[in-house]
Parts: C-alpha cells; sequence; structure tokens
C-alpha cells in the first residue's frame, strides 16, 4: 500500500511555522500535515452574499454593506462608539465599546463599509455589536467571499485567519501529493451515502464549502461529506479494536476444563438456583475459557440479576485447574462486598482468597502480596491496586473486571499483562490469561459495537425468581415530612430503609457532611429507630461492619452517600430515598434504586427533588418513574448525556473521537462493524495505515 507523505511531513515545513507556533498547534493535536487536513472547521460563517439591511434578521450573521451617515461616541452607562450606516433598502448600528480615534476618524459620514456580524435587537432597532468591518473603494468593484468562511477550533495565540492559511497552504500540497484513499473502492455495505464522496472531495468541501452548501447540515454533522470522514473514522476505531482482539488471540491461552464434581459442590452448596440466563452465559464462559485462545467477553446484567455468582463460576473453573484468578471492582465497598460473597462460597472447598487494596500497607499487604506471588492464593480480589507493579502473580489464569466502565482499556489490558509476558520464560507456560468484563450498567447497543468491539457480549437478561419490580415514585422535597413517616411506619413493620444524601460537589468531606447532618436530623424525628451512618470517609473495616449490621437487621435504616451504589445486597430493605435525585445521573439512579427490591415483598423507591427541575431533570426522573428496564433507562441516558458521559470519562479518553459522534452516527455502527470485518479479512494492507490515520495520537490502539 503506498504511504502519503503528508502523513510524514510535519507542520514546520509550512510557511510562517517556526518553533513557537509549532509548541502552540501542538496542544491542539497538529504535528504533521495531514493532521492539519483533518482538523476541520466547528462552524461556517457565509461571507459569499450580501444581505440588504431591511431584510436583516435578528440572531443572524450577515454581510451588509451601506454608507455611514453619522458616527458620534455616546457616554451612558458605557462609553460607546455608535456608528449609523444606510443603503436603499434600510437603516442600522453599529456600535464599538473599543475604539480608539484613528477608527472613529475613518468613519466619517459618506464613507462606504462592508461590515460582519451577528445582528441584535437594541435601543435603537436592529444593531451590529463589534462587527468586522472593511473600508469599500468607490472606484472598484470589492470581491466577496467565494466559499463559506470556516471557523476552526484554536488555543491561545493562534488567531483564525492563520489557522486558515495554515489549512489553505496544507490543501494546496494535496495537489502536488493526493492522500492516500485507504477504504476500498468495493465495499458490500449500505454505506453509499456516506462513501459517495471520494477522502480527497470531502475534506476539499468541508474546509471550503461553495456557496448554496447547507449550513444547516453541516451544523447538524450530517452532510453527505461530513458522514464519509465520519465513517471511515469509526471504521479505523472498529479495526484497532479488531486488531488488538486478533493480537492477543494470537497468544496462547491455558485450556482450563470444566470440573463437573468441583462445580456440582459449589452449586450444592449455594443455597439457590441459577437462572435460565445464568446457566446459558455461564456456558458461554466455560466454553470460552476450555479453548486456548484467550477469552475476551463482556457479560452484561441489570442490577440484582446474579453476575457475581457467574463470575465465581468461572474463576473455580481456572483454580480447579490449577491457576489463579482475579477480580477488580472499582470502589472499597464492591471489592469488600465481592470479599464477602467469595468467601462465603469458596472457602467451604478449600479456596484460599488474597485481599488487596490501596489502604492495606506494611506488613498486612506483604502477607498478601506473598501470598499471590507463590501461588497460595488461588482467588485475588481488588481494587485497582491489583494492576500496581508491585503485584506479581504466580500463574493468572483468568481475570475478572467488575464495573468496566469505570475503567479504561488500558487498565484493563494492564491487569491482563499481569499474567503474561511477551517474552514466554516468564510465564510457566508461556500462557496469556483468560478476561473476564463484568458490568451492571446496561449499554447501548450501539456504544457495545463500537467501544467494545474487541470483546464476544453476553446479556443476564433474567431476574432471579421470587424478585418484585420496585415502585418509584417522584416527589418534591415539600413532601419530606411524609416521606419520614412512611419510613417509620415501614421499619415499625420490620422492614428496613436505606436514606441516600447527594451533593452537587464531587468531595467525601462536604457528602460526608451532608450525611451526618441528615443521620442526626432523622435520629430526632425517628428516635425509636436504629439508625447507621455510612459514607467514604469510614475506615474499610467501619464500612464492612455497618453493612454486616444492616445485613443482619441490627440496623433499621442506614444513612448513606452514594458509596452503597453497588454490590449492597439485603434483602430484607424494601424502601429507597434518595435525596436530590435531580442531580444524579439515570444509571447512578438506576444502580441506587437496585439496592432494593431483593426480596419477596413489595419494594418502593422515593426519588426527592428540589424544584424547579430542569428539562433535563424532569425527563431523567420520569424514565425511572417509568420504567425499571436498565436497558431502556441507558438508550435514554444515552440520548440524555451522550456518549462520553454514558461510556465514563476513562473509557473515552481511550476512544477520542475527531469527527464522528456515537449518538448521531449509530445508525452507521451495523454497517461499519461488517466493513471492518471485510477489511481485515480482505484487505490486511490498508488496515494500519488506516489506524495510523485516525488513531496515530494513542499508540495503545496505533500499534495493536
Amino acid at each position: 500500500m503506498p504511504k502519503s507523505s503528508l502523513d510524514r511531513l510535519t507542520i514546520e515545513t509550512l510557511r510562517g511555522v517556526g518553533p513557537q507556533l509549532a509548541i502552540k498547534l501542538q496542544k491542539i493535536g497538529l504535528y504533521k500535515i495531514q493532521d492539519l487536513l483533518f482538523h476541520l472547521p466547528l462552524r461556517y460563517i457565509d461571507r459569499t452574499q450580501i444581505t440588504p439591511i431591511g431584510a436583516v434578521q435578528p440572531q443572524t450573521e450577515v454581510v451588509i454593506e451601506g454608507e455611514v451617515r453619522a458616527c458620534d461616541t455616546v457616554f451612558g452607562r458605557r462609553r460607546s462608539l455608535v456608528c449609523r450606516i444606510q443603503d436603499q433598502s434600510g437603516t442600522t448600528t453599529l456600535r464599538f465599546f473599543h475604539f480608539n480615534r484613528a477608527q472613529q476618524d475613518r468613519l466619517q459620514p459618506g464613507v462606504l463599509v462592508r461590515c460582519f456580524g451577528e445582528a441584535r435587537r437594541g435601543k435603537s432597532g436592529i444593531e451590529f455589536y463589534h462587527p468586522e468591518y472593511q473600508h469599500l473603494d468607490q472606484t472598484k468593484a470589492n470581491k466577496l467571499e467565494d466559499t463559506l468562511t470556516p471557523i476552526y477550533p484554536a488555543t491561545e495565540g493562534i488567531t483564525q485567519s492563520r489557522i486558515r492559511d495554515l489549512c489553505a497552504q496544507a490543501l494546496t500540497l494535496l495537489d502536488q501529493q493526493p492522500i492516500v484513499e485507504l477504504l476500498p473502492s468495493k465495499l458490500n455495505s449500505d454505506l453509499s451515502r456516506q462513501l459517495s464522496y471520494s477522502l480527497l472531495d470531502a475534506l476539499r468541501l468541508l474546509h471550503n464549502p461553495p456557496p448554496g452548501t447547507a449550513l444547516h447540515l453541516l451544523a447538524a454533522g450530517e452532510h453527505p461529506a461530513q458522514q464519509r470522514l465520519a465513517a471511515e473514522e469509526l471504521i479505523a476505531h472498529n479495526l484497532s479494536l479488531l486488531r488488538l482482539r486478533q493480537k492477543i488471540q494470537r497468544q496462547q491461552a491455558p485450556s482450563l476444563l470444566e470440573d463437573h464434581k468441583t462445580k456440582t459442590l459449589f452449586l450444592k452448596q449455594l443455597g439457590f438456583q441459577l437462572t435460565t440466563a445464568q446457566q446459558r452465559v455461564s456456558a458461554e464462559i466455560s466454553t470460552d475459557i476450555s479453548s486456548s485462545v484467550p477469552m475476551l467477553r463482556l457479560v452484561q446484567g441489570d442490577v440484582g440479576s446474579g453476575k457475581t455468582v457467574v463470575a465465581a463460576l468461572a474463576a473455580l473453573q481456572a483454580i480447579a485447574n490449577g491457576k489463579q484468578a482475579a477480580l477488580m471492582a472499582p470502589t472499597e465497598i464492591l471489592a469488600e462486598q465481592h470479599r464477602v460473597n467469595f468467601e462465603q462460597w469458596l472457602q467451604p472447598l478449600g479456596i484460599r482468597i488474597a485481599w488487596l487494596t490501596g489502604k492495606i500497607k506494611g506488613k498486612a499487604r506483604d502477607v498478601q502480596l506473598a501470598a499471590i506471588a507463590d501461588g497460595t492464593a488461588q482467588m485475588v480480589i481488588g481494587t485497582h491496586a491489583l494492576f500496581q507493579e508491585s503485584v506479581s502473580f504466580k500463574d493468572l489464569g483468568l481475570s475478572i473486571i467488575d464495573e468496566q466502565h469505570r475503567f479504561g482499556v488500558h487498565q484493563r489490558l494492564a491487569l491482563r499483562s499481569k499474567g503474561f509476558s511477551e517474552d514466554p520464560s516468564a510465564n510457566i507456560d508461556g500462557s496469556a490469561p483468560h478476561q473476564l468484563i463484568m458490568t451492571a450498567t446496561p449499554i447501548p447497543r450501539t456504544l457495545a459495537m463500537s467501544a467494545y468491539a474487541d470483546l464476544d457480549c453476553s446479556v443476564i437478561d433474567e431476574l432471579p425468581p421470587g424478585r418484585t419490580p420496585v415502585d418509584t415514585l417522584v416527589l418534591s422535597n415539600l413532601r419530606r415530612p411524609d416521606v419520614i413517616e412512611r419510613v417509620r411506619a415501614s421499619c415499625i413493620n420490620g422492614r428496613q430503609a436505606y436514606w441516600v444524601c447527594t451533593l452537587i460537589e464531587e468531595s467525601d468531606v462536604l457528602e460526608a457532611q451532608a450525611a451526618e447532618v441528615t443521620a442526626s436530623e432523622l435520629k430526632l424525628l425517628l428516635p425509636e429507630l436504629s439508625i447507621g451512618l455510612i459514607h467514604g470517609r469510614l475506615k474499610p473495616r467501619e464500612k464492612l461492619t455497618l453493612m454486616e449490621d444492616f445485613k443482619a437487621g441490627k440496623i433499621n435504616l442506614l444513612v448513606a452517600t452514594t458509596v452503597i451504589e453497588v454490590g449492597v445486597d439485603v434483602p430484607n430493605a424494601s424502601l429507597m430515598i434518595i435525596e436530590n435525585s435531580e442531580r444524579l445521573g439515570l444509571s447512578q439512579l438506576h444502580q441506587l434504586r437496585g439496592r432494593v427490591g431483593r426480596g419477596s415483598q413489595a419494594s418502593h423507591c422515593v426519588l426527592l427533588y428540589s424544584p424547579p427541575l430542569s428539562g433535563n431533570g424532569s425527563a431523567r426522573l420520569k424514565i425511572m418513574r417509568e420504567t425499571t428496564d436498565g436497558f431502556k433507562i441507558s438508550e435514554k441516558d444515552l440520548e440524555l448525556r451522550g456518549p462520553g458521559e454514558v461510556l465514563g470519562t476513562r473509557q473515552t479518553g481511550d476512544m477520542r473521537l475527531h469527527i464522528a459522534d456515537l449518538q448521531r452516527d449509530a445508525h452507521m455502527l451495523p454497517q461499519i462493524k461488517s466493513i471492518a470485518e471485510q477489511m481485515l479479512i480482505n484487505h490486511p494492507k490498508s488496515v494500519d495505515p488506516l489506524i495510523r490515520r485516525w488513531l496515530g495520537h494513542n499508540q495503545q490502539y496505533a500499534q495493536a
């Protein structure tokens, strides 16, 4: 595949780019000339035609021409230079708050000027504040712009005129060295509209759109030229993840055969039967890890669907084959909950469990590290501390990551690398561990197809029998006394309740203080109840003791911050109160609500809010009231917040998109996936150059 020199030429080869400007350009990701070509405008302004002054509408950007009729300094709250200009259709006002004497002297009555700016309603009708303007030569025609004017993303010290000049130079170089087309000309796809433009034509149009180009399509990112580039970028991202998958699956993994005797013992002591969905997903995982190809599987399951048991069965299969298994959770309270469950299930089978978080220090930490390193710890549970350099596994066969959206791709690869070295002598058998990813935050199908293209996907789409749907109420804070009475009645009748406090600021200190104030207030109003308080600033052992007391029924009402969002399972808790619910995202609200409804009795969730509600706040609470289906909620979340926030900053930090938008371009994703798979098989020489073109900034992908 011939390689365009444009992706090798540095930006310093352009006229006017010295070392200082080059440093400023690098701040916005511009290193090479090809980077400039893909540095597309944020928006466009139309200077290709003159609008009669009488036809100007407010809140529009227009070019007008006219004769200066008067120009005076006006003194008021702010001194301003006010200039009246007139054409044959009407009169308007130019207003300058920053001006000098020379400027005022040149805007004398009778002078002809051409102005560009946004029209606004003012005291004297339509006004332009600080418009761009030029003096017209009355003896010759003054040429208008022949294309729409681009407004580029920029940074401090780089003007629009400078960046337009650099992009124009880069486009001129395209005449001498056309950019290489990397997408095969014949693709079996339904993207005929998106791929109707050549790459060269798309770039030229987007940097210099001709008059008449549909501005509304450009503004929405829906012009076919933009869609051509978005499609190519999404194909590159899909290819990068598929290539990453290929690279991993070329390695050998331990073949972990199912031990029916151990599995039977495990299931017998559980005390409950697996659902059909749990059995199906567990069988998929078992088949994967029985193979010598590394498993890469994402398991999605709604709140309370029983993912942890499925993970425990996978870990058991690894351990029965003489390997270690590791489970990484994003928070200490969730990791502790996993430890409690795994100890209850695995210790009776003689399996030793190690425990590692950032707060375990000194001798206690050394003991855990030694047990992990010499293999006496067969199951290892912890937080992100598991992928620190000091952690060394003897023979890791399976890594499990819970709540994947809290971690980035790099972090799960880091844990995976704990069990594998490129040097076979560093491994017992030179094999790579299998990897299981779990999330209780349902991921919309469109996001799963793009952000997790390297993973197989399983869904636990069934709740254990006996679970009752949670009834959700949305109430104003003005009803708080009624809610407190409801808590009293519920707890006196033998049920338990959560009261969750939230703050706008993400601060452990402030959230702890808010929870302490609420707990004190509730203790005064509900003296007959036993009330506990849990927040992020408690020591891990204190949190665990509180949760054990709550689970044992010693505490009626647990006041908490959002630390109880995931991993807490108390079947007798049937009432959840969430204060300031309008401040939380849908994913968090759904997770919190999932703490109740785990027993057979009717459960309720009360979402308290402070009026007035914003439009988004109202939409979030409405969907929470209407459904308990996590996938419907996740689709609404995507609609309201966009993919960046739904996936989490760490994940989207790894998956940085320049032009494509996962929400806007979701309709293309099924075809994108198909094209990427076709290219890997039929056009392998185009794959690496395409990944480098779009992901050169991200070495983890670009070198996959």
